[in-house]
């Protein structure tokens, strides 16, 4: 049973909560006995553009035996319709409660969805703590991103799947299978145990915690089959694409097909969770992403393909792929190439694209002097980027969007004013150019410490610092025709509380979701006063997790996950941080022995 229309007429887009898109699976609820609901913590057009809801879909609906649907965070005002006519959160395929599926598998993107997770729970009609949810209730798992930390909100997960779950799901769902019994429910204490003994699986209360004089948390696994270390899954070859995607009815963030083209980054940036967690760099073949297109535009009627990467123009065959798929669709077909390391072969490449409409280009340097980008490992020499940035000009783009981060490691008020010269620097080369002043828009953004980089020790720069260089900036760019954008600062402190926390900030999550706390990660929603109230009460001092320098032999509350990326490499590349020394790409000068060495090399 899907939601009446009368409670749908009285919502903004309405379409988010209806189901029936092209290419939604629908199967036989009585005859599959495995059901599985993917909820993603955001809005419908969030979710329907992530990645691994789209594999993980088709997947799971390969298996005869098993049946896949989705829900997700329903908008504030449709959160008040079903609370106010009691009604639960249900899934977009079958219209079924929430709490009637087996499994509830979350996708961990960004951590301020944490509190949409227990608003999804309580939706359902679920406890939002694990330890109050008995065999009757679904199976809550987590993974994704975000997962590499699972500590915050391990009291409200059942089972975590850290990394690549692609390989392990056929051992997973066995578990799930032999373990369902006759009323339809799970021995859940005996699927937590079993599912304990595979690679990757986290079983948060099948651990002790303990905190040391200091406060740290230190995890004892209480049966045999927790491991002190559970390792991040890999797979070897990346698995067939999916090319039946769901095409909604309203407009997606990411409105367009996708073809993960690699995954995994080689470059190295240190303050970067993603280039360290989804190493190594594993790409597919050309062969393989022409007919993942031609099919995906057969299933879904899409003229937009966009090519994934972490680094698309890193790909090894990228010239030649863009070149066949040109051939191929020429103007019929749009292409979008996203988080391209920009220099000079990027402009040639993206000019290449079809449909590809000259407004604007995005440039990443995120520290404007050549001795913070040493420390962040990031160098793009001053006059390459000139040189780019005058190519892109020549060659029709009319602005510029250019990311800098403010408060990295090291950082003085001097990198910050070579920020300033450099942005007169491009402005230059395009009003030599174009003969006419180019757009240019500067996006700030925090910098946040992360778990499992080479900066996970460094301490969070404070709000006071970064409101003045943000003060720097502005008189220096005065009158020079820059449009600003900027993070609120407490949002990022915030962001650095949770990615770093322990257990303890579980208790600080819902409290501030008892208190209204919603969509956190949306600015008109964000409310940093339920948060203070909400640290405040629980005794934490956000300082203490986001803005203090740590040692490096200080036990993380995520230490107990291997991403295989070694803690004695993160900690050369920290050490290399604090003298300014750039270690090389490994796919052009040679392996720097980060941990993946060997096999997966």
């Amino acid at each position: 049973m899907h939601y009446p229309d009368q409670l749908l007429y009285q919502v903004t887009k309405p379409a988010r909560y209806t189901g029936g898109e092209w290419n939604a699976v629908h199967k036989d609820w009585e005859c599959t006995p495995l059901k599985f609901v993917l909820s993603y913590p955001d809005v419908y057009e969030i979710g329907m553009s992530n990645m691994a809801i789209g594999i993980l879909y088709e997947q799971i609906n390969a298996y005869p035996y098993c049946l896949a649907e989705r829900t997700f965070t329903p908008w504030p005002d449709m959160i008040q319709m079903l609370c106010a006519n009691k009604l639960p959160l249900r899934s977009l395929e079958s219209g079924r409660s929430v709490a009637e599926f087996d499994v509830i598998g979350f996708s961990l993107g960004y951590e301020f969805t944490f509190t949409n997770i227990l608003c999804m729970l309580d939706l359902a009609g679920l406890p939002v703590w694990s330890k109050d949810r008995d065999s009757s209730y679904p199976l809550v798992i987590a993974g994704g991103n975000a997962a590499h930390n699972p500590e915050p909100i391990a009291d409200f997960i059942d089972l975590f799947v850290i990394g690549e779950v692609e390989d392990l799901l056929p051992a997973l769902i066995d578990i799930l299978r032999q373990h369902k019994q006759p009323n339809g429910h799970f021995n859940k204490i005996r699927i937590l145990r079993e599912a304990a003994k595979l690679p990757g699986i986290y079983v948060p209360s099948l651990y002790d915690i303990v905190y040391t004089d200091n406060s740290y948390q230190v995890l004892t696994p209480i049966i045999p089959e927790a491991t002190l270390s559970i390792q991040r899954q890999l797979v070897s070859k990346l698995p067939p694409p999916p090319v039946k995607p769901i095409v909604p009815y309203i407009e997606a963030v990411h409105d367009r097909g996708a073809v993960e083209i690699a995954r995994g980054c080689s470059h190295g940036c240190r303050f970067c969770n993603a280039g360290m967690v989804y190493r190594p760099v594993r790409e597919r073949s050309r062969e393989e992403i022409l007919q993942a297109i031609a099919a995906i535009i057969e299933n879904s009627g899409h003229d937009e393909i966009s090519l994934v990467s972490l680094s698309s123009g890193d790909y090894s065959q990228i010239d030649d792929l863009v070149s066949n798929i040109n051939d191929k669709y020429g103007a019929k077909l749009a292409l979008s190439l996203p988080s391209l390391h920009i220099d000079a072969h990027a402009i040639k490449l993206v000019d290449s694209l079809p449909g590809r409409r000259k407004s604007g280009l995005t440039f990443a340097p995120e520290a404007g002097s050549a001795r913070l980008q040493r420390v962040i490992n990031k160098h793009i020499p001053e006059e390459e980027l000139l040189a780019t940035a005058a190519m892109a000009f020549e060659r029709g783009w009319t602005s510029l969007k250019l990311y800098f981060m403010l408060g990295l490691p090291t950082e003085s008020d001097e990198d910050v004013e070579k920020i300033v010269e450099l942005i007169h620097k491009v402005k230059a080369q395009g009003s030599k150019a174009t003969k006419r002043v180019p757009q240019i828009r500067l996006t700030l953004s925090t910098f946040v410490p992360k778990p499992h980089t080479p900066f996970q020790w460094v301490a969070q720069e404070r709000a006071e610092t970064i409101s003045r260089r943000h003060e720097l900036l502005k008189r220096g760019l005065a009158k020079r025709n820059v449009k600003f954008s900027w993070q609120d600062t407490r949002v990022s402190l915030m962001e650095a509380v949770i990615s770093r926390g322990d257990r303890k900030i579980g208790k600080v999550i819902y409290r501030a979701w008892r208190m209204g706390a919603i969509f956190d990660g949306w600015s008109e929603h964000f409310n940093f006063e339920l948060w203070q109230k909400a640290m405040h009460e629980e005794g934490i001092d956000p300082y203490w997790y986001a803005c203090r320098e740590r040692p490096l032999d200080e036990i993380m509350p995520w230490a107990h996950i291997d991403t295989r990326v070694s803690s004695e490499f993160l900690k050369s590349e920290y050490r290399n941080a604090m003298g300014a020394i750039l270690t090389p790409d490994c796919r052009t000068s040679g392996c720097n022995t980060c941990g993946l060495e060997g096999q997966w090399c």
